[in-house]
């Protein structure tokens, strides 16, 4: 109500302050408002008056003890008794909340929450109050501000809120899922799908989740995956409200007649215990609402809208003189609302009138309420004097009054000019790292600054500060930070975007335009790609690894070939070595060197990647070593001449990489001890002393070759004659050099690191010398002089001076066989080839040039943990197959960035963030010492009958008929495919500042069940290929629903089906595209992906595109067969 003239608000306070006041309707109000209100004669609503004191209240027994107004004429919507404070919330239909405090129920805040929406749903918090309106959910603080406020989807129709701990909310509606929102981060994190739409009320215990529906039933669900497991079917009409206690549930509903809903004065009650239903309760009013009151024993509280309240034990009879009447101002109740201490009852009608009711004369609505925070009362009038004596005190605290005349503060404008702060630019680590929706940017805070503070710039001379004055503070370290500026573009880690069709919208062609593959990144341990690219460029290896094939079920040999081979067949398309990967998971050697890194450890670059490499690369070469020596060498690998291409008992690997040395160990007694040994590569060992000394004392790479390949050390060893350990002098001297010289370049420590770098200072420095150049701190060089430098008489052959810098690895160098067995290495250029002759010429007499082919680098990024890269110089042949050209070129090689860059690149090594880590050098003309002629080695002979590894598996259990030697399928042969799959890991995702989902990592698939089927023939329609994989990895879902694999049909041990290796299918479909055979399925593009084959694309037939119109989604498979063969695909799946 309202009058004129006066606050609504004063209708809380005593009548003493407004006794003299005529009551006058408003003329905004509808008449009919008041035609139910009676008014005493002071002219004040006796609904809005406290109850006397004089009125007794029996203890135990629940009275009235006090009625307000929240808004005139707008029904109450909601209520709640405050969880902390001794408040009661109240919510209208309006969509306006209104807070009272205490018994008095005196008003303490009003605000608007929604400015259409009616308030559902109220829940208290520690610091603020939760409010649910159709489609938005706001956290607002008691006096009123905004929290956050979170819009739900508009088509969302939302009823019902649930607070699980004190972080964690579900939000439910008459939609077919509820929303899981994390308080802290203001995000959906889980969407759980609901059978039965129209959750409109929720409860909880320890035991279950309580959901009621619309439909009438009440389904119970777990605590942790919110799968139902038990359902109540309370009325058949619609459920009005429910509470639980204990082992009890009661329900109170509508039941469906001829001439529709009729309220139910039949209470449903469920024993939790059992899971049934026990006798109904009869109640003497129409029940709307009901909440137990356990406070002497399990009372039952049941109110009907037209005011009338009964309590009644549920496992007892009702009595109808338990039932009491509210005098609502409306005609109906709108909600009602149990405080937490059982003392208070809150009752909301349609006028908007509240009412409480209580059973005892002071009451509390919590048991432990805390101090509830008023506005400070003004203080303008009370102005502390001031002490002229203070020398210290702010003049700003004496009163001036207004006034006309110029103030001393404003100065002339010929004595001031206008000098705005300009705003900072943004930080680029923001920059790199927004992503765009529409016009607007979202990025994640890298937290470098403060919150609300931002430093300018005292003056114009900082803007001339150097990049690095410019970088941003840095959680990890303040040392760490510009690495993530430094480093170029191209060299950053580089990740897959995927979206809801996966790969199919990445364009991979932006990362690469040539035409050679690159190796997607997302696989465990993929870290090894770069090393992988080296060896498949490496013209002898690539021929002898495709040339390779054993019986090994898991051999790096083998799959290495496989994996060439896709990079062969590719035109641009990246590849994946996820079946290498997985043999070398299985060595047992990677294990315990430490190859083998946790997907935790990798995706945040805990790992040194430098020395991983490194050690990478001494065991892949050990290990494909290993696998040579185990068969007879190739007849495609004999020299040309024919001699054999290595001695017996070794391998290609070992002729290619291996260096025959002797150690010699020299005791101080005068005994020596010579033992002939080999090693596939070298270990970079530097000069002691060499970061002490500052004035930059030049040490030719050549040199620390030497020194490495050479090595002379003191160390401790078991001496025959003397018969016990004493000091001795360790030497090797070299007697035959590799074909390929690689190099570990050991730069694991600050010391290397420091090295690398005084070297490159000083080659540089010399250079400039050389060519007649000056260096000078604060200039850099002028054109002319870089044309003069790049003169033919300079013999300087560099395009601007910043070739020259971070310089000291040499693109060749020359080593010669002394007749004492000692060895000479020099650095070589192509100037010196006119001095010494060809090196072909050279190498007759023990002379070998050896030219730098490929530099792998560990870029250091604080930000991504750093990643691996390599530099490879492509030879004539890749072009020649690829492009169509003869040339060479050097290209970087970035998992599936593929880029081609200047000779220099690949020598440069800013210590700061790219950091020498392998070397590989070969020897000139090597390729044309060799036949690298490559001969398919899979046969026909893969396609026949073969034994299971099932040891239960019986003829009675075979699927197919295995092809005849007269079946051999031929060139344009039709072979239908399908494949099932197996998850090994689940996808990875996270949910965005706007809350679009974005996968971080997909689920790791591997192929369980390969069938093919022939296209033709007597026996067409009949599989020859229906093979069940064994996997010794640990399965996470077997996808039942969808492959008909259960758990344990991949055991060999327990297995009933046909069951293979993998590579043992995989030689079967390889043969199969080698001879060019067609196949057909659907969804092929993701079967080849997961099993690792790449086939040409004319030789698939695949009916997802077949069917595929431009625009339109594609067609499921299920579909197609419906409407073709009118058959259903997957029922004979379900019913396994």
């Amino acid at each position: 109500m309202n009058f004129e003239g006066l606050d609504p608000g004063l209708a809380e306070y005593a009548p003493a302050m407004h006794s003299a006041l005529d009551p006058v309707l408003d003329a905004h109000l509808n008449p009919s408002l008041l035609q139910n209100v009676e008014l005493d004669p002071e002219g004040v609503a006796l609904e809005a008056l406290p109850v006397q004191e004089s009125v007794h209240i029996m203890e135990g027994v629940y009275s009235e003890l006090h009625s307000v107004v929240a808004e005139v004429g707008v029904p109450v919507s909601v209520s709640h008794f405050d969880l902390h404070e001794e408040m009661l919330w109240v919510g209208s239909h309006g969509g306006h909340a209104t807070s009272f405090f205490g018994p008095a129920l005196e008003r303490y805040s009003s605000f608007q929450v929604n400015g259409s929406d009616d308030i559902r749903q109220i829940q208290s918090l520690e610091n603020g109050i939760l409010f649910l309106t159709k489609n938005n959910l706001k956290y607002m603080a008691r006096g009123g501000l905004i929290i956050f406020d979170y819009l739900l989807d508009e088509s969302e129709d939302m009823h019902s809120l649930l607070l699980t701990d004190g972080s964690t909310l579900l939000v439910g509606g008459l939609q077919n899922h509820i929303l899981e929102i994390d308080l802290n981060t203001v995000q959906e994190t889980q969407k759980y799908a609901v059978e039965t739409p129209g959750v409109t009320i929720m409860r909880q215990t320890n035991r279950f989740f309580f959901c009621g529906h619309t439909s009438g039933k009440v389904s119970l669900r777990d605590l942790r995956t919110f799968k139902v497991e038990h359902e109540f079917d309370a009325f058949s009409g619609s459920l009005s409200d429910f509470d639980v206690h204990g082992n009890l549930l009661a329900a109170c509903g509508f039941s469906s007649r001829l001439t529709g809903l009729a309220c139910d004065r039949f209470l449903k009650v469920y024993d939790l215990r059992m899971m049934r239903a026990i006798t109904p309760l009869q109640v003497h009013v129409d029940p709307a609402f009901l909440r137990f009151i356990p406070t002497y024993t399990s009372r039952l509280a049941i109110i009907s809208q037209s005011g009338q309240c009964q309590f009644c034990e549920p496992t007892g009879l009702a009595n109808p003189a338990d039932i009491f009447h509210v005098n609502p101002v409306g005609p109906l109740l709108m909600t009602f609302d149990v405080s937490a201490s059982k003392q208070a009852l809150a009752f909301g009608d349609s006028e908007g009138c509240v009412h409480l009711w209580t059973d005892s004369p002071e009451p509390s609505f919590n048991p432990y309420s805390r101090e509830t925070e008023f506005a400070l009362p003004c203080l303008v009038d009370s102005l502390p004097p001031l002490d002229w004596s203070q020398d210290l005190l702010p003049l700003s605290l004496i009163p001036v009054p207004l006034t006309t005349d110029t103030l001393l503060s404003d100065w002339p404008a010929a004595n001031s000019a206008p000098a705005p702060r300009r705003a900072p630019p943004v930080d680029a680590e923001i920059l790199r790292t927004m992503k765009k929706v529409g016009f607007i940017g979202y990025a994640p805070n890298p937290r470098t600054r403060l919150r609300n503070q931002i430093p300018y710039r005292l003056k114009e001379s900082d803007s001339e500060f150097d990049s690095f004055s410019q970088v941003t503070e840095s959680p990890i370290g303040r040392e760490e930070e510009p690495h993530l500026h430094m480093v170029s573009k191209k060299y950053r880690k580089v990740t897959i975007k995927y979206s809801k069709l996966g790969l199919e919208d990445f364009d991979f062609k932006h990362y690469n335009k040539t035409l050679f593959a690159g190796l997607e990144p997302h696989i465990p341990n993929a870290y090894c790609n770069c090393m992988i690219q080296v060896l498949y460029f490496l013209e002898p290896v690539r021929c002898l690894i495709q040339n390779h094939l054993c019986q090994k079920e898991f051999c790096l040999a083998c799959e290495l070939g496989f994996l060439f081979h896709m990079l062969d067949l590719s035109r641009g398309d990246p590849c994946q070595g996820s079946n290498f990967l997985r043999a070398f998971r299985t060595i047992p050697e990677a294990s315990a060197l430490g190859l083998i890194l946790a997907d935790s450890d990798e995706a945040s670059g805990k790992g040194n990647l430098a020395r991983l490499i490194q050690r990478w690369n001494r065991f892949i070469l050990t290990q494909l070593h290993q696998d040579m020596q185990e068969l007879e060498v190739p007849q495609a690998y004999r020299g040309a001449g024919g001699s054999s291409f290595c001695s017996s008992g070794d391998s290609v690997i070992g002729q290619l990489f291996s260096c025959e040395m002797e150690n010699c160990s020299l005791c101080r007694c005068g005994s020596e001890t010579v033992r002939a040994s080999s090693t596939l590569l070298f270990t970079l060992s530097y000069p002691e002393g060499g970061t002490s000394d500052k004035t930059g004392k030049n040490c030719d790479f050549a040199q620390v070759l030497k020194r490495s390949i050479c090595l002379e050390q003191n160390t401790q060893a078991w001496c025959d004659n003397c018969e016990k350990y004493q000091p001795t002098i360790q030497t090797r001297n070299i007697r035959h050099l590799p074909d390929i010289l690689v190099i570990n370049c050991e730069v694991n420590s600050l010391k290397e690191a420091d090295f690398w770098r005084m070297q490159a200072e000083v080659a540089f420095k010399m250079a400039i010398k050389k060519h007649g150049g000056e260096i000078s701190k604060n200039k850099e060089f002028a054109l002319a002089d870089w044309k003069e430098l790049g003169s033919p008489e300079g013999m300087l052959m560099c395009s601007s001076i910043e070739e020259l810098k971070n310089v000291w690895l040499p693109f060749s160098i020359r080593m010669k066989m002394t007749k004492n067995k000692g060895l000479d290495v020099c650095n070589w250029t192509d100037g010196d080839e006119i001095q010494w002759g060809p090196a072909r010429a050279e190498e007759e007499h023990g002379v070998y040039v050896y030219d730098l082919m490929a530099t792998v680098v560990h870029i250091l990024d604080s930000r991504t943990g750093g990643s691996l890269v390599a530099h490879i110089k492509v030879g004539e042949t890749y072009h020649q197959r690829k492009e169509g050209v003869t040339h060479q070129q050097w290209y970087l090689f970035n998992d599936f960035l593929i880029e081609p860059i200047d000779k220099h690149e690949a020598v440069q090594f800013d210590m700061n963030w790219k950091v020498p880590a392998i070397l590989y050098y070969v020897k000139r003309n090597l390729n044309s010492k060799y036949n690298l002629n490559i001969k398919n080695p899979i046969e026909a002979s893969v396609l026949l009958a073969e034994a299971s590894l099932a040891r239960k598996q019986r003829k009675t259990h075979t699927t197919f008929i295995p092809l005849m030697l007269n079946e051999m399928p031929q060139v344009g042969d039709l072979v239908g495919l399908d494949a099932e799959f197996v998850t090994l890991n689940e996808e990875e995702a996270e949910l965005r500042s706007d809350g679009t989902k974005s996968t971080i990592k997909p689920s790791q698939m591997s192929v369980a069940r390969i069938t093919c089927v022939r296209g033709q023939g007597p026996n067409e329609g009949i599989p020859f290929i229906d093979d069940y994989i064994s996997t010794q990895e640990q399965v996470v879902d077997y996808l039942t629903q969808y492959s008909g694999i259960k758990p344990g049909d991949l055991d060999a041990k327990i297995s009933s089906k046909h069951l293979t290796t993998l590579k043992s299918t995989y030689l079967k479909l390889r043969f199969l595209i080698d001879i060019g055979v067609k196949f057909v399925g659907h969804g092929l593009q993701k079967d080849f992906r997961v099993i690792n084959l790449m086939v040409p694309k004319d030789q698939v037939l695949d009916t997802v595109y077949l069917f595929h119109m431009p625009r339109k989604r594609m067609i499921s498979l299920r579909f197609l067969a419906w409407y073709f063969l009118d058959a259903a695909v997957f029922s004979s799946v379900l019913a396994l």
